[in-house]
C-alpha cells in the first residue's frame, strides 16, 4: 500500500491482518506490499484505463527483488490475504 492508495484502507490494520494469519514479519509484509505497488504502478493500462495484473508475474517480480528473502508460497499468501482483506472492506474484487 502507499500514500496514494485508497484512503478507506488502514495500512496498519491490513498489515496486522496479514501477520496474524501468516508467519511473516511486519517488515516482510511491508516489503512485499511495497514491491507490489511498484509493479502495479509500472504496469501498462488497457484501453479502458485499467491495469490488469497477472498474479504469477507479480509473484515472480517480487521474488526477483534482492531484498526479498521469502519463499514463493509466503509471497503468494501475503498477496492473497491482502486481496481477501480488501474484498472484505469492499474496495477490491476480481474481474473475470
Amino acid at each position: 500500500m502507499s500514500e496514494q492508495g485508497n484512503d478507506q484502507i488502514d495500512e496498519q490494520q491490513l498489515i496486522a491482518y496479514i501477520t496474524s494469519k501468516t508467519k511473516a514479519s511486519e517488515a516482510d509484509v511491508k516489503l512485499v506490499l511495497k514491491h507490489e505497488m511498484t509493479f502495479i504502478n509500472n504496469a501498462q493500462e488497457n484501453a479502458a484505463g485499467e491495469v490488469e495484473v497477472d498474479s504469477d508475474e507479480l509473484v515472480d517480480y517480487i521474488l526477483k527483488q534482492r531484498d526479498v528473502k521469502l519463499d514463493e508460497l509466503t509471497v503468494e499468501t501475503i498477496l492473497d490475504l491482502e486481496m481477501e482483506y480488501l474484498m472484505d472492506q469492499g474496495v477490491a474484487g476480481y474481474i473475470d
